[in-house]
């Protein structure tokens, strides 16, 4: 039987929650496929699965800030409306609580944001903190395939 090594190309399904309920749930759904080591996953969360035997079942308590780091009050920004409009519709309209994907200043990817504020002039305030970060976060795995 495989057992995670680092670098493994890994079958699971997993479940990432704080205290506010899930943020990711591949149970019941389609499983995720993944490379340890790509940065996928966080660090603290990959070193979790190292040694987990293919078919294992198991859940984790990660302490708070350890698997995504301290929430940073510099990644809460404000963004205009006319630097939204260039990056996407200017016609979308954003809600407290939505969470935003922006391209990346390369363009060759994205990030996401959460709406925490909308001006009258249609500025955001948008937190680029991961949902977790400074939580204390369960992490639920079940193990399918490892290559």
């Amino acid at each position: 039987m495989s057992t995670v090594t680092p670098g493994a190309f890994l079958t699971l399904h997993y479940r990432l929650a704080g205290p506010q309920g899930d943020v990711i749930n591949t149970f019941g759904g389609k499983p995720a496929t993944l490379t340890l080591g790509t940065g996928e996953l966080s660090p603290a969360v990959e070193q979790r699965l190292i040694g987990l035997a293919e078919g294992a079942c198991t859940s984790f308590d990660i302490p708070a800030g350890e698997a995504f780091g301290q929430r940073n009050p510099d990644m809460v920004q404000w963004l205009a409306r006319k630097d939204l409009d260039e990056m996407g519709d200017p016609n979308e309209r954003y809600e407290v609580g939505e969470v935003v994907q922006l391209p990346t200043p390369d363009g060759q990817g994205q990030f996401a944001a959460v709406v925490q504020a909308v001006r009258d002039d249609g500025a955001l305030q948008l937190d680029f903190n991961h949902p977790l970060a400074g939580q204390p976060v369960t992490f639920e795995v079940h193990v399918i395939g490892v290559l």
